[in-house]
């Protein structure tokens, strides 16, 4: 997808997830609490904070991710077929190379997702290029609806969610998206109904990272479809500018962004030592203050350049060409 045909609400929801995902990654990489485990060799003592963000934040922003990385995957295999003679060779290209970018990553942040979205994206390549789109999104509902069932979600729902997604885009959904109307609001309010007893019951169980339980991945992805549509409903007001503000940079740059966190996280957790604190307070402080950076970061660069630094790395192994990189001054 060019430039001048980008769907701007998608990039605002992308920029909304990885704002989620950021706090995730924050915990997980700074070890916030983990030395303090060890050494007592006992469960965290409770903390409201942690609580919250296992309410709002795990499980619930991975599942947008993940569909919009098929929706891309769907955009960048339309504008292959258009450009390329061998389009599934430009895709091979562009999914071996998130690959790569991944097992780089891995150096700072071993459990980054990138290298298991690279490796989902080539085991999906052949249904979205060669299915119909009603199979590819048939699928999708599928297997996510299986891995959820079974699972709770996590890796074994990445595959049903990208399919999800390039079948959502083979229908023109993220376009409709960004003009919601009666039928996204009885979306989200569905969803936002069944959202309420499903926390609940998540936090009567024991609370905990939902990650670790087949209840909380059903009510992230709950939520997560509230979160998108209530998003998308947002945008129909006079909160679309201050959103795009904020959001539309970080899911333009979502790569590097996400890059550049986890590396800021792993030398933040190196400086200081939030292995023994009990609270996660100061790394939601680090994590807000990163996610404030980088949008206004993000929007100056865009200012100057095409595309983010890794952005620009990925597109021109993509293409085996280099990608148009400073933005021309017309």
């Amino acid at each position: 997808m060019t430039a001048p045909d980008r769907l701007v609400f998608v990039d605002v929801l992308r920029g909304f997830a990885l704002f989620g995902i950021l706090f995730v990654n924050a915990i997980d990489i700074t070890g916030v609490g983990s030395g303090w485990v060890r050494a007592h060799e006992t469960a965290l003592p409770p903390d409201p904070v942690r609580d919250l963000l296992y309410a709002t934040t795990q499980t619930r922003f991975v599942p947008i991710f993940n569909t919009l990385f098929g929706v891309s995957l769907f955009f960048v295999l339309s504008g292959a077929r258009a450009r390329s003679p061998r389009p599934w060779l430009v895709m091979l290209r562009r999914l071996v190379g998130l690959v790569l970018i991944g097992v780089v990553l891995m150096l700072v942040y071993p459990g980054n997702v990138l290298y298991e979205y690279g490796v989902a994206g080539l085991l999906v390549l052949a249904v979205v290029m060669l299915a119909p789109r009603w199979a590819t999104l048939g699928a999708g509902l599928v297997l996510t609806v299986g891995a959820y069932a079974l699972t709770g979600g996590g890796l074994l729902a990445t595959p049903g969610l990208m399919l999800l997604g390039a079948g959502l885009a083979a229908y023109g959904v993220p376009k409709a998206l960004g003009a919601a109307g009666p039928a996204a609001a009885v979306v989200f309010g569905a969803s936002a109904l069944m959202s309420v007893p499903l926390v609940w019951w998540q936090v009567a169980a024991g609370g905990g990272d939902p990650r670790f339980s087949t209840l909380g991945g059903v009510a992230g992805v709950v939520m997560a479809v509230a979160y998108t549509t209530g998003l998308a409903l947002l945008w129909q007001t006079p909160l679309r500018r201050a959103l795009a503000w904020f959001f539309e940079p970080l899911g333009r740059m979502a790569l590097t962004n996400y890059v550049v966190a986890a590396i800021v996280f792993a030398v933040g957790a190196r400086l200081l030592d939030f292995s023994m604190s009990t609270e996660v307070w100061p790394v939601v402080v680090l994590g807000l203050v990163v996610i404030v950076l980088q949008s206004i970061g993000s929007r100056l660069w865009l200012a100057r350049f095409v595309y983010g630094p890794v952005e620009w790395v990925w597109r021109t192994a993509t293409w085996l060409r280099p990608a148009a990189f400073v933005r021309s001054a017309s």
